[in-house]
Parts: structure tokens; C-alpha cells; sequence
């Protein structure tokens, strides 16, 4: 009998890896793999806010991941400085400042590991509300929003003239993509939310010929690589995020072996 921390591990793990795989698909599409790992190592300052101010961690998480979104985009218009640099300088400083803010503010009593790496058994069955009614959420906005975010995703200038409204539609996916985060934070930690986004997306690529296809390929993948890190995770002893995440990277480097000799 599969004991009941591996199930709710295993429905979290499935749950996130659907609702990955929309965002991921425009993440890649639109160049922006950096821009959501920047975004993701800033939820870290994040759960510093939440447990300085006593609140809700995935609320401060959410609050700070958009925050600093929409600064990363209103410095990206400038031309001084490239938008690259611009990434790297905030990926690695609020980063810095999440680690130092964290273990200052709780002490030596916080589980920063568990910030960092997730902690997937620890997942209770709130949890899964909060992944399945939050991802309800990001999946109706992705359906709603996916016509338009492909037609910016091929050409954003065009689609600005056939009167797609660019800004406000990447405004929203920059909020869901802050839900997604801030739910992937709890299974594999700030340090590897990101990887659930791009990875599968690379591993499904090769063998998809069209954007939804692309996408239903892309949650096979994840949901798959959930169940075999958790195996792996559960035999060996190892961490349950890295587990995952390293199956994951396994079979996305067999999907490119395969497709490059084809």
C-alpha cells in the first residue's frame, strides 16, 4: 500500500506539471527563460517578507514575484544598459538578499534548505487545494489569454496592429506566471520552480507540431518525471524536488539525443 505522504507528493507533483506546461510554452516562445528564472529566485525576498511581516508566505511570494516583474520590465526598456545584464544583476542580488533576509529574520530555526529545494513529502493536503484551485485559476486565464499570447509570441508588432492589446496580455500572464511560482516554491523550492516550466518544454519540442501539442506533450513529461523522481527520491534516499527535476533533465537530453538523429 503506497503510503498517503507519497499520494498527496505524487498529486502535487502531476498538478503542477499541468499547469506548467502553457507557461512554459510561452516562456520559450518568447525568449523569456531568464526573465522567469530571475523572476523565481526573487520569491525567495519574498518568503523574508512573509515571515518578517507574519503573513501568508505564498501571498508575499506572489506580491514580490510581480513586483519585481514589473520592475524588470519597465528597466528593460531602457537602452543603457542591456536587458541580460539588467537579469543577471537581479537574479543573483535578490537572491543574496532572500538567503541573508531569511536566516536573519527566522534564525537558525528556518528551514532554508527547505526554502531553496522544496520539500514535496511535506505537502499536506491544504497544499493541495491551494495547487489545484490556484492552478483552476491559471489554466482558465491561459485558455482565455493563449490565442492572443501566441499571436505576440510570432510577431508582438503585428499583433499590436491587428489590435491585440501586447501589454495587458503579457500583464496578465506575468501574474499567473507569479501564482505558478509561487505553487511550484512549496514542491521543488525557488532554486529549481523555474525547471518545471522550461524542461519539459525542451524534453517535448522535438515531437510536437503544434502549440497545444506542444503543451499536452509537455505535461506528460512533467507528470511522468514526477512519478520517477519520487521513486528515485523514495529508494535512494534523495531529496524529492531534485529527484524530479533531474529526471526531468534526463529525459529532455534523450529527446534531443533521439531528435538529433533523426
Amino acid at each position: 500500500m503506497i503510503e498517503p505522504f507519497l499520494l498527496r507528493a505524487l498529486a502535487a507533483g502531476i498538478g503542477l506539471a499541468i499547469i506548467a506546461a502553457p507557461l512554459g510554452a510561452i516562456l520559450v516562445w518568447n525568449r523569456m527563460a531568464y526573465f522567469g528564472e530571475t523572476v523565481a529566485q526573487a520569491s525567495l525576498v519574498g518568503v523574508a517578507l512573509g515571515l518578517l511581516l507574519n503573513i501568508d508566505v505564498t501571498i508575499s511570494v506572489v506580491i514580490t514575484t510581480l513586483a519585481v516583474a514589473a520592475l524588470l520590465i519597465v528597466l528593460g526598456r531602457q537602452k543603457l544598459v542591456p536587458l541580460d545584464a539588467i537579469l543577471g544583476l537581479t537574479h543573483h542580488g535578490t537572491l543574496a538578499l532572500g538567503v541573508i533576509a531569511t536566516a536573519l529574520i527566522a534564525g537558525p530555526s528556518v528551514d532554508l534548505m527547505g526554502y531553496l529545494f522544496g520539500d514535496v513529502f511535506a505537502v499536506t493536503t491544504a497544499d493541495l487545494w491551494l495547487i489545484y484551485g490556484g492552478g483552476a485559476v491559471v489554466l482558465a486565464v491561459m485558455a482565455w489569454l493563449w490565442q492572443p499570447l501566441l499571436r505576440v509570441a510570432v510577431h508582438e508588432e503585428l499583433a499590436s496592429a491587428e489590435g491585440v492589446p501586447s501589454r495587458r496580455v503579457r500583464a496578465a500572464f506575468i501574474v499567473v506566471l507569479a501564482l505558478t511560482i509561487a505553487i511550484a516554491m512549496k514542491i521543488v523550492g525557488v532554486l529549481l520552480a523555474i525547471a518545471f516550466l522550461i524542461v519539459p518544454i525542451v524534453a517535448a519540442r522535438p515531437f510536437a507540431s503544434t502549440p497545444e501539442g506542444l503543451v499536452v506533450t509537455a505535461a506528460a513529461v512533467g507528470a511522468s518525471s514526477v512519478a520517477l523522481g519520487l521513486t528515485l527520491s523514495s529508494n535512494a534516499d534523495a531529496p524529492g524536488g531534485p529527484s524530479i527535476v533531474l529526471c526531468m533533465a534526463l529525459i529532455a537530453g534523450l529527446s534531443l539525443a533521439i531528435s538529433s538523429r533523426r
